[in-house]
């Protein structure tokens, strides 16, 4: 069997409004986007039964935006990128028929890349200031396990449409290097400059809703 899975796609974008009594009304942005795709590829052990090896490819992004009376004032963007291999085994409940319900659990790791960068004025005049940052990881790690439940739906005697819901576990480990440049009164000039090193470590679970397709090639 071969076949591919996108689990977990998403676009978001919305706003959010405040109003701060030393600073005034503002307004956030917020757009985002992440997809999860899986190639995989099986061989049966048994009729029912396949086992096999998949890759993971997880892109994700964000960008933060914050204005006050029609002005950018804060922008933050983050873009995140996992690709992982592993394994797989999948049973199906049933052998013949059009709709054939199924389990499956996986296992993979990979590496991981975080980027970040962004921009914030502050200050008031002649105090005013604009700060910019840029940060990437490096030695990113992650591991993932999931468990699925869902059908696949002949389409023809060798394609099949998968439908499932799932979970995903996953932890994560990245080290981020960060630089600041901060240029006081906003005039070209950067007047200070600052790094830091951030290693950070987290644990994530998913609910997850996916579809993807299967494509069985017979034994010749």
């Amino acid at each position: 069997m071969v076949g591919a899975s996108v689990a977990s796609m998403f676009f978001n974008s919305g706003t959010s409004d405040q109003t701060v009594t030393s600073i005034g009304s503002t307004t956030a942005t917020v757009r985002g986007f992440g997809v999860s795709i899986t190639p995989s590829i099986g061989w049966f052990i048994s009729g029912n039964t396949a086992v096999g090896a998949s890759l993971n490819l997880n892109p994700s992004g964000e960008t933060i935006s914050f204005e006050e009376r029609g002005s950018t004032f804060q922008r933050d963007k983050f873009n995140n990128f996992n690709i992982g291999f592993g394994g797989f085994v999948r049973n199906y409940f049933k052998s013949g028929g059009s709709v054939l319900p199924f389990g499956q659990i996986g296992l993979n790791a990979g590496i991981s890349n975080l980027k970040k960068s962004g921009f914030f004025y502050g200050g008031v005049d002649p105090n005013d200031y604009k700060e910019t940052y840029e940060g990437n990881s490096s030695g990113g790690f992650l591991t993932e396990a999931s468990f699925l439940l869902g059908v696949t739906k002949m389409m023809g005697d060798q394609t099949g449409l998968d439908l499932y819901i799932g979970y995903n576990f996953s932890y994560n480990k990245n080290t981020m290097k960060t630089t600041r440049l901060r240029d006081d009164q906003i005039d070209g000039v950067i007047d200070q400059t600052a790094t830091n090193e951030t290693t950070s470590k987290y644990t994530n679970h998913r609910f997850l809703i996916g579809v993807g397709f299967q494509i069985f090639l017979r034994k010749k």
